[in-house]
């Protein structure tokens, strides 16, 4: 068996690679990294360390290869023409990049292979959805047209925290033991994917959703909380009894909103997740570095990510989001953050555009919407505390 992952990254060496790689799938990395690529062609083997409150524990991945996609993209196309699998974690902006090779490998298979297997790894709803419409976009119609015979689309949830992995690490990965990787299984006509660990599903919203506003929400929020506090891990912003209050009071919002929308997932269940999510992203051991957790400002403040998606939501309900505005505050503060382009972007964009134009592009509200004012409202007041 083999499988095709975009994205040589932390991720993908220490989490879908593994994965794959303990399935009985020779990996094949795909990337555009010349020093990455370089060290994945010229090594036989690198080391995941999974990291607990009870120890370590070390896998070693073998049985990979890589290609360079800006010097070989012919041999992508070739490798994904007779793969099992496909996965990729390279960052939701970067999906429409690699849409193309993915279709002419969709377009290359030979007829009386089974139908290729696409997952998209990424911190974003729908992801693998997204990714087929920019596949769609490469496909001539007689490939659109037979398409269920030559690819199937699932979206997944991943939950995995990599934390800040130092220096001269090399290929290794040091990865939290915890995961959660959930995949829906109704695509699949027939079996799905033999890979162990995933968590196949009929319904996969209520998973992204809870992981989403729970793991991410709280993450995040302590992260931008934490930068303003001249915090260097999360760990430390979770000592802190004033910001740990701030934490549980976001994600007291957001398990309202799980509750109240996936009537499956009790108020227990999803308090004692907060509390698991609470101890994870305390762990010490992970030294989670803030500014590595808070950049992609923009990314994290769109409309349906995790601090707008259910702050939206809260108010289309009637229901309170004071807490998730304050961690919409923070977000707005995360400015000209050294090696996050992001972060300058966002400060351009609040220094030349007005709080309504921000709001409705960073945000993605209309003027009609009930969470526009209150996020107008932020909006200025940062403004106002940066003398513009």
């Amino acid at each position: 068996m083999k499988g095709v992952h975009f994205g040589g990254g932390n991720i993908g060496r220490g989490f879908v690679a593994e994965f794959l790689h303990d399935s009985g799938y020779e990996v094949v990395f795909i990337d555009v990294v010349e020093d990455l690529t370089y060290a994945l062609q010229h090594t036989t083997d690198y080391t995941v360390t999974e990291i607990g409150p009870d120890g370590e524990v070390k896998h070693i991945i073998d049985n990979y290869r890589c290609i360079n996609s800006k010097q070989d993209p012919q041999a992508v196309v070739d490798e994904i023409a007779t793969a099992d699998i496909v996965t990729c974690s390279v960052g939701p902006r970067v999906m429409k990049f690699i849409a193309e090779p993915i279709a002419k490998g969709i377009a290359a298979r030979h007829a009386n292979l089974k139908p290729l297997a696409v997952i998209a790894c990424e911190n974003a709803i729908g992801a693998t959805d997204t990714l087929r419409d920019f596949i769609f976009t490469h496909l001539a119609d007689d490939k659109k047209s037979k398409i269920d015979n030559l690819a199937q689309f699932a979206n997944s949830a991943i939950d995995r925290i990599v934390p800040n992995q130092g220096d001269n690490k090399g290929l290794d990965v040091k990865i939290e033991k915890f995961f959660e990787w959930c995949v829906e299984v109704l695509p699949f006509k027939g079996s799905p994917p033999p890979i162990e660990g995933i968590h196949f599903v009929e319904e996969l919203q209520p998973y992204i959703e809870r992981k989403l506003f729970t793991v991410n929400t709280g993450h995040a929020t302590a992260a931008y909380y934490g930068h303003q506090a001249g915090k260097t891990y999360i760990h430390d912003v979770l000592e802190d009894p004033k910001l740990h209050a701030i934490v549980k009071g976001v994600l007291a919002e957001t398990a309202h909103l799980i509750v109240k929308k996936f009537s499956h997932i009790s108020k227990q269940e999803q308090d004692e997740y907060v509390e698991t999510i609470i101890k994870r992203i305390s762990n010490p051991v992970l030294k989670d570095n803030v500014e590595r957790v808070g950049r992609c400002p923009l990314r994290k403040l769109s409309r349906n990510e995790r601090f707008i998606g259910p702050a939206a939501y809260l108010a289309e309900e009637g229901d309170k989001a004071d807490c998730l505005l304050g961690s919409i505050e923070q977000a707005f503060r995360f400015q000209d953050v050294e090696g996050d382009e992001e972060s300058f972007e966002l400060g351009k964009i609040m220094r030349s555009k007005s709080s309504e134009e921000i709001v409705k592009e960073v945000c993605g509200l209309e003027n009609s919407h009930k969470l526009f004012p209150k996020v107008e409202t932020i909006v200025k007041k940062v403004k106002a505390d940066m003398g513009l």
